[in-house]
């Protein structure tokens, strides 16, 4: 199924466009409203900081949502799990999409429950049929409940089932055909991703569609040495490496121009850190269209 797009009211920001975008986070919060940063474009948060509307953090998020474009990007859904979906969690979710009225709507491709035991971590799925039959129905659930499509982003893995049949991108398209759903495209995870399992990075990013990225999330991650291997680990919590820049390069040179958000969770620097990688993004972005006898090429 495929749900039209939420309307936005008049009075708030939006819609999200082919800028670049930043995670909310509550040390930034003072200095976003008032210095309101040229370069930043709209912002993001985790769904599940605010499925208690009330608070200061709530008020403080219903007022920066008139200044900036929202995406809200949940991590708690747990959509690849057996068992049936959290119907509270959805409609939590729901009230909150109905109040703030996000741009975009994101969810992982992941699980992070099992029989109403809770993983603090985005577990990736085996790449089955029945995996895939799972995943998808949840999917539908989601979007019916929301009456909008949304975005499912792609993990960083560190193993391999050893049982899974269907390759990663290929199982990632399949749920945007069965379902209509959107991808949002974490090119760090890629990148992570294909050292530690081996696969070529590149051709992964050229098999994902262009017209089903609604979103890309670039982000940072560190080396770990395990005996006489490096694995890399997503850390959400440093500056995006070079590598990832030039996937992310590529990536938009094919693409063209996507939302981007600059994933930064964890020992947080201050925003200035921040609106650079931002900057750094918007220069890539900027060069996907050049001005040609007075028009607009584009190389997407």
């Amino acid at each position: 199924m495929t749900a039209p797009p939420l309307a936005v009211d008049s009075y708030l920001k939006g819609p999200i466009l082919d800028n670049v975008g930043i995670g909310l986070k509550y040390q930034h919060i003072v200095e976003i409203s008032s210095t309101q940063p040229p370069v930043l474009g709209w912002i993001e948060v985790h769904s599940e900081n605010y499925l208690s509307p009330g608070g200061k953090a709530f008020d403080c998020l219903l007022s920066l949502r008139h200044d900036y474009p929202l995406s809200l990007h949940g991590v708690g859904l747990s959509l690849g799990s057996s068992g049936p979906i959290d119907e509270a969690h959805l409609y939590l979710l729901k009230t909150l999409s109905d109040r703030i009225e996000p741009g975009l709507i994101s969810e992982h491709l992941s699980w992070s429950t099992n029989q109403g035991d809770y993983l603090n971590d985005l577990i990736p799925l085996p790449y089955t049929e029945e995996a895939l039959n799972v995943f998808c129905l949840h999917v539908d659930q989601m979007q019916d409940v929301l009456g909008r499509q949304v975005l499912i982003e792609n993990p960083s893995s560190y193993l391999r089932y050893s049982h899974s049949s269907i390759g990663e991108p290929e199982f990632l398209c399949a749920v945007t055909q069965r379902t209509g759903c959107g991808i949002l495209l974490d090119i760090n995870n890629v990148f992570v991703s294909a050292h530690n399992l081996g696969f070529d990075a590149i051709q992964y990013l050229n098999s994902i569609p262009s017209e089903r990225v609604g979103e890309i999330h670039l982000g940072g991650h560190h080396d770990a040495h395990v005996k006489d291997e490096i694995i890399k680990i997503d850390d959400h919590g440093s500056q995006v490496r070079p590598k990832v820049w030039n996937l992310y390069e590529q990536v938009i040179k094919r693409m063209g121009p996507k939302p981007t958000l600059i994933e930064w969770d964890s020992d947080v620097p201050a925003l200035s850190v921040l609106l650079d990688e931002a900057k750094h993004a918007d220069h890539y972005l900027s060069k996907t269209l050049q001005p040609l006898e007075g028009q607009y090429v584009s190389t997407g």
